[in-house]
């Protein structure tokens, strides 16, 4: 008998068929860079707390427990099991159909594939459905329907308690699987639920405290993370229950040192049920043939009771497991909640820098309470899951948009905890905490601004003032200045001599919030594959996330412009001494300086030009505000009235001088020249940026309309159509017939993935909305078809690979969601 799909799974859900495989997903274009391949499920867990992922084969195998760190490896003894008997036979699998590859577990069965993943079709063995099950996601909840293999009907729903505006539940280290049983036929079936998992207190901090830095192949900084896998020794597994939640918490035992990163305790809970049994073992060998548990398991659904507190010793690893067994009668539905809680409350940057996490305001800092979170899930798990359900119900109930985009728009927020997430503790100064989301995996430095000119709408949409607390953050930034010396990866890349660049000079808006193995929010800019004090982008960047995040909250927390507005002032004025002509436009020169960071502009460029003549604008709208909150006397000198109105119409000055000139340099009749020095007759993508901001942001136009919509329709053609006929997305420049202008560059020939999603908004927004939705699918196909979801990348190509997983910029989608609201 077939299970038909739940009604309580929304129609546009990423689904895949339990098991099966790809044929040919992407592989990764640099062989340096991270490749995991495409067995990537949704991520559980609460920002910044730590993520596990599990993928459509059923294996718990993504581990971002340690902030800002990766480790994929499946981890067999991580799983569920069902038992199922009808009286006359019985069967019993672990819910993965990837058997453990080191020898473990052997005495376990595991469940049978989807016989497409095997290359077969039609029915199965003993003339059983071929399909045994789907995978459904729509972040921040994900389903597994079995199907076809037991007698009963069996859902898993797994979630987080993550919704919109809540700055509590969010932050939690915890993740719900709740199983909806249902018996079908017309005699009773028992069933047994069974839940393992490992021991892994104290693996998660890196074992080398200080990782040496060196410079990879493609230019990027990169050090070693060395994860204390596998050292159990001291751990300890502790039935708890009290009337209503029975479950195991998994310990350390503790030592007269204070806590650092990696100690704490997890938690496996359930609830308890009249019409339920409970079952348990709480120390089994999770690398040997696990039949301590099977044997019992596989008979009938029991476990034998075992309890035993004794610490591992050195070299071997602990299981805990508990189960529920339960009968239906014919046409009975019974619901049972499973939890899994983590508490390990530090996070390490460099060895002795220590954050406490976000959560811990709402639980002590003790690392003890994996149990008290576990109960508390399973007393909120239904209200937490409304309040998902009426976050997400007006955009999946409205008829505007079609599935597929609804699927991508949720789909993609799955970096926000997965992204090597940050969210500090409370404190005087971050009265939320202090967040931070990875550029990448790759590229392990937070908060790239370049990047969150389009990545960072999700976060402005859904939790505003999360995203001002970043941009507080680079306001603190800009003022500082780091003069340790460092060579410039991009050199090495091109076989070139480095010269040596400051990290930081005082003024300049930093790439970055710096990196995971330092000091994040303080030690900034980071990355050195260029020299970002050059960057002819990033001072502009900063002006109108400032501006937006003002503006699309609401337009009434003024003292936001005024923490930023100092250092607006200053990153202006340090970004106008690279006008070298004195035409009111800085120009682009030397080594590629702006996003595009292997890409070289000369002169004045289209992208960064357009980017300078929206943040004018914007910093005189600020200034205006500012002005007329007369907020001047009573804080710094840069706000005074009268210093306010000088700078003002310095800014307007400079409006009035650099934007003739723009047009004048740049307009060819047709679109924007790339720059106004190289000849070069490239049509870039991302060209009026600038002018998407000033639209977005009620501000005058940077180009007239009539020219900024022939060079929208330039692109559409050229870089989308003409393009390998609109089959991957945009690329980032190509000539207007569609060819390249160098075969062998790189970056102007990858689709970027979050780039493609700026420009579907823009092209919303000048009326081209068929259009839009047009390049965004075919964008969404190729992550979501390929083996890339859930670690949707930077770019992709023509030939099949990507670079750059669990990027940042994707998140722009929901720049297309806002312009069409």
């Amino acid at each position: 008998m077939t299970n038909q799909l739940s009604p309580k799974i929304p129609s546009c859900t990423w689904s895949r068929p339990i098991g099966l495989g790809w044929e040919k997903p992407y592989t990764v274009r640099y062989a340096s860079n991270i490749d995991d391949g495409p067995w990537h499920g949704m991520p559980l867990g609460g920002f910044g707390a730590g993520c596990i992922g599990r993928s459509s084969r059923g294996d718990f195998n993504l581990w971002h427990i340690d902030g800002g760190e990766h480790t994929f490896k499946n981890v067999p003894a991580c799983q569920f099991s069902v038992f199922e008997s009808n009286g006359t036979s019985s069967q019993a699998y672990a819910l993965s159909t990837q058997a453990p590859d080191d020898g473990t577990l052997t005495a376990w069965q595991w469940y049978p594939a989807d016989k497409k993943a095997e290359g077969q079709r039609g029915r199965g063995a003993e003339g059983q459905e071929s399909n045994t099950g789907n995978y459904h996601a729509l972040y921040p909840r994900s389903w597994f329907v079995y199907e076809n293999v037991f007698q009963a009907q069996l859902t898993c729903e797994q979630f987080s308690p993550i919704w919109a505006g809540n700055y509590q539940e969010t932050s939690y280290p915890v993740a719900i699987f709740l199983w909806n049983a249902h018996n079908p036929t017309d005699a009773p079936i028992t069933l047994s639920i069974m839940f393992t998992w490992e021991n892994m207190v104290g693996w998660f901090t890196n074992a080398l405290k200080s990782p040496q830095v060196r410079v990879r192949d493609d230019g990027s900084p990169v050090y070693e993370y060395q994860p204390r896998w596998g050292e159990s020794q001291g751990n300890y597994n502790q039935i708890v229950e009290n009337t209503q939640h029975f479950g195991c918490v998994l310990g350390r035992v503790g030592s007269d040192e204070p806590l650092q990163e990696g100690d704490g305790t997890w938690c496996i809970a359930t609830l308890k049920h009249t019409q339920v049994e409970v079952f348990h073992h709480s120390r089994w060998n999770s690398e040997g043939t696990g039949e301590e548990v099977w044997q019992s398991f596989a008979e009938d659904g029991s476990l034998p009771n075992h309890l035993d507190t004794t610490p591992a010793a050195n070299n071997t690893q602990l299981g805990a497991a508990i189960a529920l067994r339960f009968t239906l009668q014919p046409g009975e539905t019974q619901e049972i909640p499973f939890v899994l809680a983590w508490d390990l409350p530090i996070t390490e940057f460099a060895a002795g820098v220590n954050y406490y996490r976000r959560y811990t305001d709402f639980f002590d800092k003790s690392g003890n309470n994996a149990w008290a979170i576990a109960s508390t899930a399973l007393q909120e798990y239904q209200n937490w899951r409304s309040q998902i359900q009426s976050w997400q119900k007006p955009i999946l109930d409205g008829q505007d948009l079609p599935n597929w985009f609804k699927m991508a728009l949720f789909n993609e927020l799955y970096d926000l905890t997965s992204g090597g997430t940050l969210w500090s503790a409370a404190s005087e100064l971050d009265p939320i905490g202090q967040f931070a989301v990875l550029e990448c995996l790759d590229y392990r430095w937070y908060e790239s601004l370049d990047v969150r000119l389009y990545g960072s709408f999700a976060l402005l949409m859904l939790f505003p003032e999360l995203e001002k607390s970043v941009i507080r953050a680079f306001a603190r930034a800009i003022p500082q200045g780091d003069d340790t010396p460092r060579i410039i990866g991009y050199y090495m890349t091109i076989k070139a001599e480095s010269p040596i660049a400051v990290r930081k000079v005082a003024g300049a808006t930093p790439h970055d919030l710096g990196a995971p193995n330092e000091h994040v929010w303080q030690k900034t800019n980071y990355t050195s594959y260029q020299d970002c004090n050059l960057w002819k982008d990033l001072g502009s960047d900063f002006v109108l996330q400032v501006y937006r995040d003002f503006l699309l909250t609401g337009a009434d927390d003024v003292e936001f412009l005024a923490d930023c507005w100092p250092a607006i002032v200053q990153t202006l004025d340090y970004l106008k001494t690279f006008d070298l002509d004195g035409d009111g436009i800085p120009e682009n020169s030397g080594a590629p300086d702006q996003t595009f960071d292997d890409w070289r502009l000369q002169g004045i460029s289209a992208y960064c030009g357009g980017l300078w003549l929206a943040a004018l604008e914007a910093a005189i709208a600020i200034s205006n505000i500012l002005l007329t909150h007369k907020l001047g006397d009573l804080l710094s000198e840069t706000l005074r009235e009268g210093v306010l109105a000088v700078q003002k119409s310095i800014y307007e000055t400079w409006l009035q001088q650099s934007r003739p000139i723009y047009d004048e340099k740049l307009w060819n009749g047709q679109y924007y020249k790339l720059d106004s020095e190289s000849g070069s007759d490239v049509v870039m993508a991302d060209q009026l940026c600038g002018q998407f901001y000033a639209r977005l942001l009620d501000l005058p136009d940077i180009v007239p309309s009539d020219r900024a919509l022939s060079a929208l329709k330039t692109v559409y053609d050229a870089c989308f159509l003409k393009f390998c006929n609109g089959e991957f997305g945009a690329a980032n420049g190509v000539r207007p017939d569609g060819s390249p202008e160098n075969p062998q560059a790189t970056h102007p020939l990858e689709v970027w993935t979050g780039i493609n999603f700026g420009l579907a908004a823009f092209l919303v927004q000048t009326g081209m909305k068929d259009e839009a939705l047009k390049l965004t699918q075919a964008v969404v196909r190729q992550i979501y078809d390929n083996g890339l979801q859930f670690r949707t990348p930077e770019a992709i190509t023509a030939a099949g690979t990507f670079r750059a997983s669990t990027y940042l910029r994707p998140m722009a989608i929901w720049g297309i969601y806002l312009v069409i609201n």
